[in-house]
């Protein structure tokens, strides 16, 4: 309100200057008095502002006076405008910040399927560019505003002055704004364009900085540069398609405003047509001629602000998603002492009608190990992502203790879980952090400790340059993979959850860095209830009971020894990974020699 106000301020006071050019034009001419004996509506206004000032000064002493007058006028203007400007940059950056900061946390609480549809790249350029495009609608209010004002200022003395004048002055503007709608919604369809292009090209630019190692791995670069290339030409090509037609709003609005308003001035045969005198004739010229810059400025931002409102729709389009939870209606806590984990006739589609689970029913007890396996597409972590509230049954429910999952907070769910999987992902942060992470931030330098020498990563920490304080880069990358999956078993060992998934976090470690995790995985999984994706015969038949899925449905479930024995699919899973008959191999063999 405050840019508001001092722009209204400049803007009369701009007015006000260009008024005082009668009373100057009259003087410097030398005319006895200021102000004629019949004057004008504005003059009347300026003899009552300026009037006592003048007192009965006569010729040069008057003039100084009344060119006192414009140099504060002036001063005023410019210095509301100085001042108007700042306090709208200050509105302008706490508006992006705000969205940006307001964007990032809804994206925070989307659902897992969300990300799962979306590039992050693309999710990056609509929280840094597109959230910046939005400070254009901010400074485009202003301006059009302050604008606006200016036209009703020109206008009321342009009234005051003739009247006649001013109503085809007026005709002007409004025939100019109608004739610029469509070429501001032709902007508005290009810049649409553009702004999906620049999230292509965002996308691309992180997904190959996320992928280096594969990129120079297939010495891909080349490749990658011509689809960088086509991307950025893309943007370009929409860029200046944009502006092509952007630009032609601001000379058309001044080249036919111009030219219409010195036809009303020609056709008005310099004024004594109409009665006016000589120096209010050329204060209205002025004045009107003056008009043509805030038409011009309003004629322009209709074709910014079309850039700031297709980066808007990008943006309102994440905004608008539902959150995971209606954090206005309460929830109960997760109860960390439930004894029973039930999937009661689950269904689950991310499509209609195209099934990932289909009737799983399963039951499993507190302290229990559950290894899950089958196939690719089984559904296998699916039907592990139903316990932390990724995804919703879109059919049936899972129980704890009775009581539906959904009745639960996903916050307390979440804190009664512990996630090892095969890619770790770290922040680009110290060691200390990563493991202290999320819930447990506030965690003391000795449960910090502890976590980490339980699983098995005490000695590598410390011979790094800073200890627990060296930063482990993005993703980790400065970390091998097993010491990255034990700060992962770290981070699960500080949170002491009462439940524990597993993903297989031992499939792509050598055989030193696998016993290691291996040792601090037994650990984390004293006294809790684990599920475990076993992609590994080792790894199943150490579970108490293992869940067969095959296009999925549960089509087996027993132990390890009991599965063999049933020659079914387990069987031949076991079969095709160890390349001969389970026979040839003792079961205990099996458990340890992979």
């Amino acid at each position: 309100m405050a840019a508001l106000a001092l722009g209204a301020i400049a803007s009369v006071a701009d007015g006000f200057s260009f008024s005082l050019l009668i009373p100057f034009l009259r003087m410097l001419f030398g005319a006895e008095h200021p102000f004629p004996a019949s004057p004008t509506t504005v003059e009347r206004v300026l003899a009552f502002v300026i009037g006592p000032a003048l007192g009965g000064a006569r010729g040069p002493a008057g003039l100084a006076i009344v060119l006192a007058a414009i140099a504060v006028a002036l001063v005023v203007k410019n210095g509301c405008l100085y001042t108007g400007g700042y306090v709208g940059k200050r509105v302008e950056e706490g508006v992006v910040r705000d969205l940006r900061v307001t964007l990032f946390a809804h994206a925070q609480r989307l659902p897992l399927p969300f990300y799962h549809r979306s590039h992050s790249g693309d999710l990056a350029a609509r929280v840094l560019s597109d959230a910046d495009q939005a400070r254009v609608a901010v400074t485009g209010s202003v301006q059009a505003l302050r604008s606006a004002v200016l036209v009703l200022v020109y206008l009321a003395v342009l009234v005051a002055l003739s009247w006649r004048l001013a109503l085809a002055a007026t005709l002007v503007v409004v025939l100019l704004t109608l004739g610029m709608r469509p070429l501001l919604a032709a902007v508005r369809r290009r810049w649409t364009a553009v702004t999906r292009r620049r999230g292509h090209l965002a996308a691309i630019t992180v997904e190959t900085a996320t992928a280096a190692r594969a990129v120079k791995a297939a010495a891909a670069e080349r490749q990658e540069l011509a689809r960088f290339r086509e991307a950025a030409d893309g943007v370009r090509q929409g860029v200046l398609a944009a502006e092509r037609v952007a630009l032609l709003a601001s000379p058309l609005t001044e080249t036919i405003g111009a030219a219409a308003i010195l036809g009303i001035l020609i056709v008005a045969g310099g004024g004594q047509g109409l009665g006016l005198r000589p120096e209010v004739f050329m204060a209205f010229a002025a004045v009107a001629l003056r008009m043509l810059t805030p038409m011009k400025a309003l004629a322009q931002l209709p074709a910014l602000a079309a850039e700031a409102l297709s980066a808007s729709d990008r943006v309102f389009t994440v905004l608008d998603r539902p959150p995971e939870d209606d954090h206005r209606t309460p929830r109960a806590e997760f109860p960390r002492d439930f004894t029973t984990i039930e999937f009661r006739d689950v269904w689950v589609a991310y499509e209609p009608e195209a099934w990932v689970l289909r009737g799983v029913r399963l039951s499993v007890a507190r302290g229990e190990v559950v290894a899950v396996v089958g196939p690719s597409g089984a559904g296998k972590s699916t039907l592990l992502d139903l316990l932390p509230r990724f995804v919703e049954p879109s059919r049936g429910a899972v129980l704890i203790d009775g009581q539906p999952l959904s009745g639960f907070s996903r916050a307390s769910i979440r804190r009664a879980l512990g996630v090892v999987s095969q890619e770790t992902i770290l922040v680009h942060e110290s060691v200390r952090a990563n493991v202290a992470y999320g819930d447990r931030a506030d965690a003391s330098d000795a449960d910090v400790a502890a976590a980490v020498r339980a699983a098995n990563a005490e000695e590598f920490v410390r011979n790094l340059p800073e200890g627990d304080a060296t930063v482990v880069g993005e993703r980790g990358l400065r970390l091998s993979g097993g010491e990255r999956q034990r700060l992962a078993i770290a981070r699960a060992l500080l949170r002491d959850p009462p439940i524990l998934i597993l993903d297989e976090a031992t499939a792509h470690l050598d055989a030193e860095a696998e016993r290691e995790v291996q040792e601090a995985i037994a650990r984390v999984m004293a006294g809790r209830t684990v599920f475990v994706i076993a992609h590994r015969v080792a790894t199943a038949a150490r579970a108490d009971r293992i869940v067969v899925l095959d296009g999925g449905r549960i089509v087996e479930e027993g132990t390890h020894e009991a599965l063999l024995a049933a020659g079914g699919r387990y069987r031949r899973l076991v079969e095709l990974q160890l390349g001969a008959a389970p026979e040839s191999r003792a079961a205990s063999g099996v458990a340890e020699g992979l």
